[in-house]
């Protein structure tokens, strides 16, 4: 009788640990793919879409064979394949995905298209094989008909139970402390575990012993294997997979870049002694000289940035107005700990806040004279920072006569994102204005809180011009943000919390300009 309930109990371990280990999988493959792909709602879906494919075969497969042949011996081994099965997905993936990372660089779509659907094909026999445990796991289980339901309700509670487990313990703790291979060698090695228990409770030790050798070698691929480097980028110094991000660093001709996920685009930029970079963070400063002027620099007295980064926005406001508090919000603590140590983000007028932008703001005891939104890059545009409601929040943060500049992503013949932006920001503020910066896709939006006009911002570049102290770093961006005005869209949706069509529009942009290249 005792063995008869300890095999029972036996049973519901093993579909607690399943099911902790299908969604645990199901998360380090999403961190496997993003790496390279990125972690658009184009490539979630595609994910979860085909895992859902995979375990609903398993689900028909595994109670197909259960019927058949009800044997708790042939359960186990189906546990232990499905460990092996996930050890087999990293060391093989590697190699593809190298290739792919080198093809987004390149923008190369069949190597993109055809590496995705490579390392998707290879999680096909492990996500089936975790599929058909449960449904294998009730057969074993119901001693009578009049217990099916019981019985059925049990073994999917625990499952999903277990499933719930998995996806914190991968995304919390197991791929930021001993990263991505390790995580999915972790997960293979106590599934094998509980198979090769199950196996030698079911058969003799004689027949049992070939899985333990088995299982010992996927203990010696964690203690002795090693995840290869993700990206085999030129001049790679740094790379990191956090809880939010995978980060990488690199070097080119003294440069420091620093590139998240996919690696298109440069989130922060540092060389020594280097002041302009001509890009969008020199482009915050501007923000308060759109007011009726004369502005003084030195009525300048606090910023906000939303989406830090490594600090490159915070160090140009810093050269421009001098030790200003600044207040950068970035949700990934890795990456402030990056800036300070390869971007040079150690100013002692920069705040770094390890936490997202709008909670951020809306708890902050502060008012600033600019708050800039450096958080949108195409795909990846958090939807609650994009509607009317979050710049509301960023208008009670403002001073009287402060800006809110936002740096927003857009394709070659595609402004709608500008477009909506434009018109989201008019329906909170009184003046918005656009400048396109030369030579890249990004637009910064510039909204005052005070009514004002264009003649404000020349009437303020001639009078920074006639003062010898107006540092060189100011007058070369204003003279850029002069050169590049853009009409402001009279056209566009407003995005509320309640509607935010972000993903839509974006997607849109990205597929079409991959596809057009």
């Amino acid at each position: 009788m005792f063995k008869i309930h300890f095999h029972r109990q036996f049973l519901l371990i093993t579909v607690f640990i399943s099911g902790m280990v299908s969604l645990g999988l199901e998360m380090a493959a999403s961190r496997l793919l993003g790496n390279v792909f990125g972690t658009s709602n184009l490539v979630w879906a595609s994910i979860i879409g085909l895992i859902l494919i995979y375990l609903t075969a398993g689900y028909w497969l595994g109670g197909k064979i259960a019927d058949r042949h009800p044997e708790p011996k042939i359960f186990f081994r189906v546990i232990f394949w499905a460990s092996l099965s996930i050890a087999f997905v990293p060391l093989i993936s590697n190699p593809v995905l190298q290739l792919a990372a080198s093809a987004f660089d390149h923008l190369r779509l069949g190597v993109l298209f055809g590496s995705f659907a490579s390392v998707m094909i290879l999680l096909v026999l492990p996500m089936v094989l975790l599929g058909m445990i449960s449904p294998f796991a009730i057969r074993l289980s119901i001693e009578e008909k009049g217990s099916s339901g019981r019985v059925a309700g049990s073994i999917y509670a625990i499952s999903t139970i277990g499933s719930f487990l998995g996806t914190f313990l991968a995304t919390l703790l197991l791929i930021p402390l001993i990263g991505t291979y390790r995580t999915f060698m972790t997960f293979a090695c106590v599934l094998a575990l509980v198979g090769t228990l199950g196996i030698w409770m079911h058969s003799s030790f004689r027949k049992s012993l070939g899985y333990l050798v088995l299982f010992a070698g996927l203990i010696a691929l964690i203690v002795f294997g090693k995840g290869n480097s993700i990206k085999s980028t030129p001049g790679q110094i740094y790379e990191k997979e956090s809880e939010y991000n995978y980060i990488e660093v690199v070097e080119e001709q003294g440069y420091f870049l620093l590139r998240l996920n996919e690696g298109q685009g440069v989130h922060s930029i540092y060389k020594p002694g280097v002041e302009n970079y001509y890009g969008p963070w020199e482009q915050f400063s501007v923000a308060p000289f759109f007011n009726q002027g004369p502005v003084r620099l030195d009525s300048v007295k606090r910023m906000a940035i939303v989406g830090l980064a490594a600090g490159t926005a915070a160090r140009a406001a810093t050269l421009v107005y001098g030790p200003i508090t600044v207040d950068g919000f970035e949700i990934d603590p890795t990456i402030i700990e990056v800036g300070q140590k390869y971007f040079g983000m150690v100013e002692p007028n920069v705040n770094p806040i390890s936490a997202d932008g709008r909670w951020g703001l809306a708890h902050s005891e502060n008012e600033y004279h600019i708050i800039a939104v450096d958080a949108y890059r195409p795909p990846y545009i958090p939807w609650h920072l994009t509607t009317r409601e979050f710049f509301e929040i960023a208008r009670t943060r403002l001073v009287e006569n402060g800006v809110l500049a936002i740096n927003v992503g857009r394709a070659p013949e595609d402004r709608r994102l500008v477009e909506d932006m434009c018109a989201t920001l008019l329906s909170v503020f009184p003046s918005v204005y656009v400048m396109d910066i030369p030579d890249t896709f990004n637009t910064i939006i510039f909204a005052t809180k005070r009514p004002t006009t264009i003649s404000d911002l020349m009437a303020n570049y001639q009078q920074l011009a006639g003062e010898p102290d107006t540092p060189d770093l100011l007058m070369e961006t204003i003279s850029v943000t002069v050169a590049n005005i853009q009409p402001t869209p009279t056209e566009g949706r407003v995005y509320t919390d309640d509607l935010s069509p972000i993903e839509w529009v974006t997607n849109q942009m990205v597929l079409h300009y991959i596809l057009s290249e």
